[in-house]
């Protein structure tokens, strides 16, 4: 089951660039940051109703949110979906055909298991599934 929109994940060159605006002229509330060295990023949340904004920063040059940024510059990256049982969730759609990055869900940030479906199968939107680690 799909319970909200967890985040939406936005690319950006320089972190505290980036909550210069998100936290300090728009006002979310900072949630603070990580690295996730498995995903090659550093992530900054902020707070917005129910749901939070997810500032990526590549930690290395070859991570994935740098190759990213060197093609399309800043910007929204992702959007994530929180569902209550990943595993199911995934075996469900690779049932329909659906592509996904990777082979199984990973550890992302937030104490979350995440996993990235491809854009070919979301009409060009990279979407994320994620579910809290218990």
């Amino acid at each position: 089951m799909y319970m909200k929109i967890d985040h939406i994940g936005i690319a950006v060159e320089d972190l505290e660039a980036g909550l210069e605006f998100y936290r300090d002229a728009l006002g979310l509330e900072y949630k603070g940051q990580e690295e996730v060295e498995e995903q090659g990023v550093k992530v900054a949340f902020l707070k917005i109703g129910e749901s939070k904004i997810e500032l990526l920063e590549p930690l290395h040059e070859d991570s994935p949110i740098a190759k990213f940024l060197s093609k399309r510059g800043e910007g929204i990256h992702h959007i994530a979906y929180l569902v209550d049982n990943i595993d199911e969730k995934v075996s469900v759609m690779d049932a329909k055909g659906v592509r996904f990055i990777g082979d199984e869900p990973t550890e992302g940030a937030g104490n979350k298991k995440i996993i990235f479906i491809h854009p070919k199968s979301t009409k060009g939107v990279l979407t994320e599934l994620c579910q809290p680690k218990n």
